[in-house]
């Protein structure tokens, strides 16, 4: 009996141990959820992490740097709409959104709150603008971030988003003339497909890419498919006059030189993905070059450099911008900068004081990563003291969420 109970708790340990050494910890920051013993995680669907898939991992984010550094992508200078769903109650419509069909309520993904497509994916929104069906200028930027749910066993649905931008005026959206649409399938296969409105209105520009996703992500190469499965995907789109350009995770996927000027765009969606979701929505007015923001202001206001909520972990988006002012300083060598980080008044002194200061530091770093000598740039954090826009509305925010580059 001795020797039987001696080797059933030898068998209860040795399977104990197993368990132990089966289960992982999910590497997503925003989540981190223990216990896993699948190929997925079970709260946010992230990949199992290997020794290899770490090393794969570290490449590609350097990848993604490295291509963003390489965009041509230029973020609108004046924001005019700015929604990262923060201050919305879980369950219910956002506020600052038009419901045009379906159903859209806020929910949450990886820490995150996201305008969610809950039935049964189909939805159609809009940005709630005063001028329902003419707001977009001549020039303007729009920017996304879409959490991209990898394929499980469990779950394979498909998942459609539509940008789609509609005649100045005109208020029949279900006809609207230019199409942009990303598409995930069950088999794993993942797309981007167009159809652009000429300046005649008689004919389309019109074009596929198909980005190779596979359910795996096996075949994985930041070359051909800029997504990152089981993470935030930033999609980025610019219109100037004529010319419009799509992006997704700084890389540039789709370049019309002459295209409709549309009034209005909304978002229509087919399936999601339970853990899928849109954040951090933001509409820009126009793009100066930098010298000559320089030349008439004296400083550079970017608002293509963001962080890490509450840190100062730089975006990958942000090395665009930062790519383009170490340019910019490499033609100009009489240029030196103070660059200065600045927050909103969310949050207190104590808090917003040293994180501002953390930031510039951080942008000082990349710059001088980039090439430009250290002694050309000093750091300095101003907090939430020097806002340039009212603090009580989403978009007062964004603009002083901010780095400036003052001329020393």
């Amino acid at each position: 009996m001795k020797r039987i109970a001696t080797v059933l708790t030898t068998f209860v340990l040795t399977a104990a141990a197993a368990f132990a050494q089966e289960s992982w910890t999910c590497p997503n920051p925003d989540c981190g959820n223990a216990g896993n013993t699948g190929k997925f995680c079970s709260e946010c669907g992230t990949p199992k992490p290997s020794a290899d898939g770490q090393q794969a991992s570290a490449a590609k984010k350097q990848d993604v740097a490295t291509a963003y550094a390489k965009s041509d992508f230029v973020p609108g200078d004046e924001i005019f709409f700015d929604d990262t769903f923060e201050n919305e109650k879980l369950g219910e419509f956002p506020l600052h959104w038009d419901l045009l069909d379906g159903y859209v309520e806020t929910a949450s993904v990886q820490g995150r709150k996201v305008l969610a497509f809950t039935d049964n994916g189909i939805g159609q929104v809009m940005p709630l603008m005063k001028d329902k069906w003419n707001w977009l200028p001549e020039v303007f930027t729009l920017e996304f971030d879409l959490f991209l749910s990898p394929l499980t066993d469990e779950e394979a649905t498909a998942m459609t988003l539509e940008i789609i931008f509609g005649e100045p005026g005109k208020s029949d959206y279900y006809n609207a003339g230019s199409l942009v649409k990303y598409y995930f399938r069950e088999d794993g296969s993942s797309g981007l497909s167009w159809w652009l409105l000429k300046p005649d209105v008689e004919d389309f520009a019109s074009g596929e890419k198909a980005l190779g996703l596979s359910s795996d992500f096996s075949d994985y190469n930041v070359k051909d498919n800029p997504l990152k499965p089981g993470e935030w995907n930033h999609f980025a789109f610019s219109f100037n006059k004529r010319a419009f350009k799509g992006y997704i995770n700084g890389i540039r996927l789709i370049n019309v030189p002459a295209m409709r000027a549309p009034g209005y765009f909304y978002i229509n969606s087919g399936t999601f993905y339970k853990y899928s979701g849109i954040s951090n929505v933001r509409i820009a007015k126009g793009a100066v070059p930098l010298y000559d923001r320089l030349l008439s202001d004296g400083k550079i206001t970017s608002y293509g450099i963001t962080f890490a909520t509450g840190k100062a972990d730089l975006k990958p988006e942000s090395m665009t911008e930062i790519a383009r002012i170490a340019k910019l300083m490499a033609e100009h060598p009489e240029l030196s900068f103070e660059v200065q980080g600045h927050c909103d008044a969310t949050g207190s002194d104590a808090v917003n004081d040293p994180l501002s200061q953390k930031r510039a530091e951080a942008v000082v770093a990349a710059l001088v990563q980039q090439g430009v000598a250290a002694e050309r740039l000093s750091a300095v954090g101003k907090g939430s003291h020097v806002p340039v826009a009212d603090n009580s509305t989403d978009e007062g925010r964004a603009k002083n969420r901010r780095v400036e580059f003052v001329k020393k």
